[in-house]
């Protein structure tokens, strides 16, 4: 075969790289799942055939990347996984870099916090520090959140420049999470508009039902967004508190973050 029919089949050149998605795409589905999937429910999940799908469940299991409840016969994050994003994730410089800053703006609000960075078209929760309130967030390490709807997602896409964010935007699917969901593209150009304006972005129950978020980007040296915090809430509090004790505490945060990475 010639040189120029090696180069017109790309995916040649990585072998195994479809085996290898495939695998990923069932891992992901698992982490991503609000109720665990079973196998079979999985399959429709993903969009692979059902052996294909039993095949691929019984090798990450033998290597304990999911584990399989023995009553209900449903697939959760196994151990080794769990161990890997842990250690992953302890060993982050950005992460590091955000501890001190982010635990005195928790001591100083005691107040539910997030550290968010980028992922494709979402968000990805990569710290959190729980508020010693009794109310409290479900959230956890490694939940992945929309753009459209959460605080650090409408923070990060207020720092692109128009070029960039209409190009996120027209591909940006805009579901309904709960009813007060920003779901038309306009409506929501202008809440990017007002974040721009005044340095932070809110999610008033538009990602979770009683939940209120203040979210604001750390922007490094570059003018690029390292990724984004945010201050989350009952409604209850929300509507009780001062914005501008919040807001000024997160700029002080995010500009000790930045200042941390770019030294």
């Amino acid at each position: 075969m010639s040189k120029d029919a090696h180069e017109g089949s790309p995916r040649e050149e990585v072998p195994g790289t479809a085996a290898f998605s495939r695998f990923m795409r069932v891992l992901q589905a698992v982490c991503d799942s609000n109720d665990p999937p079973t196998k079979a429910r999985l399959a429709t999940l993903v969009d692979l055939p059902r052996p294909t799908v039993y095949r691929i469940v019984a090798a990450l299991k033998a290597e304990g990347m999911l584990t399989e409840s023995r009553g209900s016969g449903t697939l959760l994050p196994g151990p080794r996984l769990l161990s890997l994003a842990a250690r992953g994730w302890e060993r982050s410089d950005f992460r590091q870099a955000a501890q001190a800053p982010l635990t005195r703006l928790r001591d100083l609000l005691d107040e539910t916090i997030h550290l968010a960075i980028a992922s494709g078209d979402e968000m990805v929760y990569i710290d959190k520090l729980e508020s010693n309130r009794t109310v409290r967030m479900m959230s956890r390490i490694g939940t992945r959140v929309p753009l459209h709807s959460s605080s650090v997602g409408k923070a990060w896409l207020a720092t692109l420049d128009p070029e960039a964010l209409q190009a996120v935007l027209d591909r940006l699917p805009l579901p309904a999470r709960t009813r007060h969901t920003v779901t038309d593209r306009t409506a929501l150009e202008r809440q990017l508009h007002a974040t721009r304006e005044r340095g932070y972005s809110l999610d008033i129950q538009e990602n979770e039902d009683d939940i209120c978020c203040y979210g604001r980007a750390i922007v490094g040296r570059d003018g690029r967004p390292l990724g984004c915090i945010s201050v989350s809430m009952p409604r209850y509090r929300f509507e009780e508190t001062d914005a501008r004790l919040i807001t000024q505490a997160m700029a002080e945060c995010v500009r000790d973050i930045a200042r941390e990475c770019d030294g």
